[in-house]
């Protein structure tokens, strides 16, 4: 474990040590430590929480199903802090990953270094019901990604959000909300961020981002946030429903999906850039256990095919570029078992040379304190062209204190 993380827990330790004679008034999934200053001038909340899972796949040759092959991973470990700061109106998050697929991704552009940190961001309201937040964090883009991992109705994200999300980015956002009167609500979501992703030392390689976003609840707030939480664990009394749209143009990006995959150099170590565009329109619906979330995505590039200083040789490297759609709903039963199921469907533009994929999931939770602790398995069958195929069967469970 890094010096720097391994010094951070040793501290929490013996943070925890001092206080451990003293009764608590938290509880299990609302921190492990929930302290305020006595001066009320700063507040700190820390929660750990990890992701543990096994998977297998069975693959068709054409004839049959091939043996399967398994996997046991650690698929999240991480460390949130958030409070707040000075002032109530002043509030932070900052958030490490351990787990291997948290911190993988080390290249030229951020010194060949784990990426430890996924949130470094403060949120200040400044004024009524605008916030500027400044840092590193989610973009506004689609809502898949907003929600949590920690959040999730199914073991993981859908195919579409693999593919076309926006993910992290270092910069500034600017949150506004607007009440339209009866109940009707609208948030506003602006963001100018450096364009390649999380962690990056060694920039800006390219030009920058810009995200916009749109929500719209005409029928009022959810329980708890519920627009940003899969499944309907508040069991909503009445019909609840968000409808987002978000806009995003990464100018001259260098990374073959802007914030992310491989940067795109030409032999001669110059990069090649070109624009990229992705636009989202996404629901969330609840009612008395019922959930429904949808989403479109489509991303677009000015020239999708990387080419060398010359203008005309390919380098190899291309853009991704097209269109998903994912279609997700699930039923909480009053025993807090929920079963689900799902569809996502790829489009990608032939330039890319990548096939279409179509995927359908069945998935069974049970929650034992909301998805704080949680087991859940899925199984998901999934064709490519329409021929090959394949069946994956995972399980896991979540903790997050």
């Amino acid at each position: 474990m890094n010096t720097r993380i391994f010094t951070i827990v040793i501290f929490l330790c013996a943070f925890i040590s001092t206080t451990a004679q003293e009764i608590s008034d938290t509880s299990f999934g609302k921190g492990l430590i929930n302290f305020v200053a006595k001066d009320s001038s700063f507040s700190i909340k820390f929660a750990p929480r990890f992701q543990v899972r096994t998977s297998s796949i069975w693959n068709h040759d054409g004839n049959q199903y091939g043996n399967a092959e398994y996997d046991f991973i650690v698929r999240r470990a991480r460390l949130k802090f958030d409070g707040f700061a000075y002032s109530p109106k002043l509030k932070y998050k900052l958030e490490l990953g351990l787990s291997n697929r948290d911190i993988a991704g080390a290249n030229d552009f951020n010194r060949n270094t784990p990426r430890y940190i996924l949130d470094a961001v403060i949120m200040w309201n400044f004024s009524g019901n605008w916030e500027l937040w400044a840092g590193q964090t989610k973009l506004p883009g689609n809502l898949e990604r907003i929600v949590s991992s920690g959040n999730m109705q199914f073991i993981n994200r859908s195919l579409l959000n693999s593919r076309f999300n926006l993910d992290r980015d270092i910069g500034i956002q600017l949150h506004h909300k607007t009440d339209l009167g009866s109940n009707f609500l609208m948030r506003e979501k602006f963001s100018i961020s450096q364009g390649e992703g999380r962690n990056v030392t060694e920039g800006n390689e390219g030009g920058l981002q810009y995200t916009a976003r749109l929500e719209f609840l005409p029928f009022g707030n959810f329980q708890s946030k519920g627009e940003y939480v899969q499944s309907d664990l508040k069991r909503e009394a009445t019909p609840k429903l968000m409808i987002g749209f978000a806009y995003n143009y990464n100018q001259d990006a260098v990374r073959e999906r802007g914030f992310s995959g491989d940067y795109m150099i030409r032999t001669d170590e110059t990069i090649y850039e070109t624009d990229q565009t992705s636009i989202f329109a996404d629901a969330m619906f609840k009612y008395k256990g019922f959930s429904f979330m949808g989403e479109y995505a489509k991303r677009s590039a000015g020239n999708e095919i990387a080419t060398e200083a010359d203008g005309i040789t390919p380098t190899g490297d291309i853009v991704l570029t097209g269109n998903a759609i994912n279609l997700q709903a699930g039923y909480l039963f009053k025993s807090n078992y929920e079963i689900a199921a799902r569809f996502t469907t790829l489009d990608f533009e032939d330039v890319t040379e990548t096939l279409p994929r179509e995927q359908y999931t069945l998935g069974a939770s049970k929650y034992i304190v909301g998805h704080k602790l949680k087991v859940q398995t899925d199984i998901s069958y999934s064709t490519e062209n329409s021929n090959d195929d394949s069946i994956m069967f995972r399980l896991g469970f979540d903790i997050h204190f």
